[in-house]
């Protein structure tokens, strides 16, 4: 045939095999399962009995693509199908001719395409060379048959009564037990005078192999001794247990682990180690005590999903839409994470960072971390260190007894079935130590983004790259977290919720929340604004929003009563009715007073809970000098008072005070609602003022209130917790705010809608305070 010549073009159903190769003039029977395959068959019962057939080139694929198997295959006539149980169907077919795909039509519901047959090319020169080919041949396979031994004979009388000796290479390959690329590539070989040349040299290749393995077998056999016997009959034994279903095979158990090793693609010094934990498994029985602490040990390693990520979503709009959707405030945090994804773009491949959220309890800090990872794409892990003291609990439990196990942190990643899930450490300021060791120093290793990367458990006794978690640690505060450990992580303080930030809170998350937990829907049960607003400030007092979800749940429960009682159909809260569900308001926020008062000024402080604002009053007395403070005021507030007694007694002449003030005066400070212990430093400037406006007989501005530390020489130096303050001072009916000129910075925190209705005045000394406070006639 010359070139110009076309073959035929046939449009066939076509079944991918797998691990088996179909040649021409051959007989063979094969199962068939998968869904498409089925399919293709019954077409082709349909249209003519004919299938083109070809071989994957990994056996272990089940939904083949083009590139996954070979194109030239063989047309083939079915000849027999019979159905199994399980839904599988075999088939007997018979080769016709070999064949390549010209073009794939389809691939659904079954593979169908274009084939183009193409017959074999006889191109002998010499036919008495061709002759010698053919003999040798059939010499080699007759060789191969003898030392083989899983040949029949009669195999060898079929093959030697075709007469095309390329006829009779296709059916010598079928016999052999050599790989599919082999195979494939005499399948391949359209040229029959070069088809019989590789047969052969695939044979003779076979006989040097089948010879070697004949020497082996005959030193091995003549070498063994009577502890080899004794081994020969152990594994007899074994393989009668496990018949009886008694015991496993170790074979099959060491092969399984192995299989599943090499996909690890594990870091060369851990793999050794694995694979002699793996090889120790052969002396000794997997029944016994240490068989079973091998096996754990290596199921531990074989399940951890090494170099197993998930991939990051890098889109900032989503990310930041999913972080405020599920958050209201929390700026700096979510601030944070877009700043780490926005790296991550530009820089790539990046390590994690380590944060530490430190506020109140209450305000988000968990459920923030939840929303990362969702708003990030990765999975979610989380590990409470409260009450945690032992420090296996981190690196796990040395495997010198059976039992022993990883700690938590590994047990964590496998759960995740990632190496990059973000990890939360809750409570971190709450991890104690005893006897066991110090979880706290344990935890230096995983924090730590220079030894992360090598992480070492106990258990595994190899490192494993914790580099790409993001961890985060909770914290109410930082006072009792280790400095070294505190070193490691960058610290993002959340302060306690606004009334408005709670009151989002509520309308958007709580009330839905709670409504459908209670089976109510908004048909039947709806809350004004201002009933919300009433529950925030006179029912709770908390940073957070525990309490207040708790009362919403409460108002939703009662609601729930009534409509069951057939009382009402819908149940409208406001402030009028909200002290029917919830009784009389339990918390009470302070005025301003209804004028201005000699030795009376408000203070700010800050507490747990929010700010809060302080009455603080002075009465001048005759008296010996005595100095007497109440309100069970802590060291700080009463060596503030004291500084502030010998700043006045230093500007008297200025004041125009008597210089002996403090020796025929008595004066009293007092800080109402005394049973609450009150310290602190930024009570200086309040009460030296409250001192001079009792002393100088002054009245104080009754709408203003203020907050700073004093020094002997009359600075106000600056304090922290201003946000909580102000707002304090805003919800008293404060007008005008004095703080440290250090301070001005923090007023950018405070919300707009507090900063308009509200003057602000920053002070450098006591001079100024006492310019803006007291009321001159």
């Amino acid at each position: 045939m010359t070139d110009s010549q076309k073959f035929e073009l046939r449009e066939l159903p076509v079944i991918p095999l797998r691990g088996v190769t179909v040649f021409p003039n051959s007989v063979i029977h094969f199962d068939v399962g998968r869904e498409k395959s089925v399919k293709a068959l019954e077409q082709a019962m349909i249209t003519g009995q004919t299938i083109f057939l070809v071989t994957q080139k990994d056996a272990e694929i089940d939904l083949p693509t083009p590139d996954d198997y070979y194109r030239i295959g063989t047309v083939a006539e079915i000849k027999q199908m019979l159905k199994m149980p399980g839904d599988i169907v075999r088939v007997l077919v018979e080769g016709l001719s070999r064949g390549e795909i010209n073009e794939i039509l389809r691939e659904t519901p079954y593979l169908n395409c274009m084939v183009e047959e193409k017959p074999s090319v006889h191109e002998a020169e010499d036919e008495v060379h061709y002759e010698a080919l053919s003999r040798s041949l059939i010499e080699a396979f007759d060789e191969y048959i003898g030392m083989d031994g899983r040949i029949p004979p009669e195999a060898l009388s079929t093959v030697d009564s075709i007469e095309n000796p390329a006829d009779m290479a296709d059916a010598i390959i079928t016999h052999l037990n050599v790989r599919i690329e082999e195979k494939q590539a005499v399948l391949e070989c359209f040229n029959e005078v070069k088809r019989v040349e590789k047969v052969i040299k695939i044979l003779n290749d076979e006989i040097e192999i089948l010879k070697i393995e004949s020497d082996i077998n005959n030193k091995v056999r003549g070498q063994i001794n009577r502890n080899q016997k004794e081994f020969y009959l152990r594994e007899q034994l074994r393989a009668i247990q496990e018949e009886l279903g008694q015991e496993e095979n170790v074979d099959m158990v060491v092969d399984e682990y192995f299989k599943k090793l090499k996909k690890l693609k594990l870091p060369k010094k851990s793999f050794q180690k694995v694979e002699a934990e793996i090889k120790r498994l052969y002396s000794v029985q997997l029944s016994s005590a240490e068989g079973g602490v091998i096996r754990t040990y290596v199921e531990w390693i074989l399940s951890l999903p090494w170099n197993k990520f998930t991939k990051d979503s890098l889109d900032l709009k989503k990310a930041e839409a999913v972080l405020n959707e599920n958050h209201t405030g929390l700026d700096k945090v979510k601030e944070r994470i877009l700043e780490y994804l926005a790296v991550r773009q530009l820089a790539g491949n990046m390590n994690g960072p380590i944060l530490c959220l430190v506020g109140p309890p209450g305000v988000g800090k968990t459920s923030i971390a939840k929303s990362v990872a969702d708003a990030m794409g990765r999975k979610f892990v989380r590990m409470s260190l409260g009450g945690v003291r032992d420090e296996a609990e981190i690196r796990g439990h040395r495997r010198t007894y059976i039992g022993s196990m990883p700690g938590r942190i590994i047990s964590s990643i496998r759960d995740a079935e990632s190496s990059n899930p973000v990890f939360l450490f809750d409570e971190v300021d709450k991890v104690g130590n005893d006897y066991r060791g110090d979880p706290s120093s344990a935890l230096l290793e995983v924090l730590d983004p220079e030894q992360n990367k090598d992480f070492s458990d106990h258990f595994l006794e190899v490192p494993f790259d914790l580099s790409k978690v993001l961890f985060i640690t909770t914290a109410n505060t930082t006072d009792t977290i280790p400095a070294p450990l505190l070193d490691r992580m960058e610290v993002i303080e959340i302060s306690g919720y606004t009334e408005e930030e709670k009151l989002s809170i509520a309308e958007r998350h709580l009330v839905p929340k709670k409504v459908g937990e209670n089976g109510l829907d908004n048909n039947q049960i709806s809350f004004e604004e201002n009933a919300l607003r009433d529950i925030v400030n006179y029912y709770t007092r908390e940073s957070g929003v525990r309490n207040l979800e708790r009362e919403i749940s409460n108002v939703c429960r009662k609601a729930a009563r009534k409509i069951v009682q057939k009382e009402c159909e819908k149940v409208e809260v406001t402030p009028e009715t909200l002290i029917e569900y919830l009784g009389r308001h339990r918390f009470l926020y302070d005025k301003i007073e209804e004028k201005p008062e000699i030795g009376m000024v408000t203070g700010l402080a800050w507490t747990r809970v929010g700010g809060e604002t302080l009455s603080i009053e002075t009465v001048v007395m005759e008296g010996t000098g005595k100095l007497v403070l109440t309100g069970k005021l802590g060291d700080v507030m009463q060596e503030s008072a004291k500084a502030g007694i010998s700043y006045i007694r230093s500007i008297a002449d200025k004041l125009e005070i008597d210089q002996a003030f403090y020796k025929d005066k008595d004066i009293h400070i007092h800080i109402p609602e005394g049973a609450i212990p009150k310290d602190g430093p930024s009570a200086g400037i309040t009460m030296c003022t409250s001192v001079i406006s009792a002393l100088t007989k002054t009245p104080v501005r009754n709408d203003l209130a203020m907050t700073g530390e004093i020094t002997l020489r009359g600075k106000v130096l600056p304090v922290g917790g201003i946000k909580e303050k102000v707002l304090a001072a805003h919800r008293a009916g404060i007008k005008k705010v004095l703080l440290p000129r250090e301070n001005e910075r923090d007023v950018d925190e405070i919300p707009a809608n507090v900063r308009e209705k509200l003057e602000f005045a920053f002070m450098d000394n006591l001079d100024q305070v006492i310019s803006e406070a007291l009321i001159k006639e």
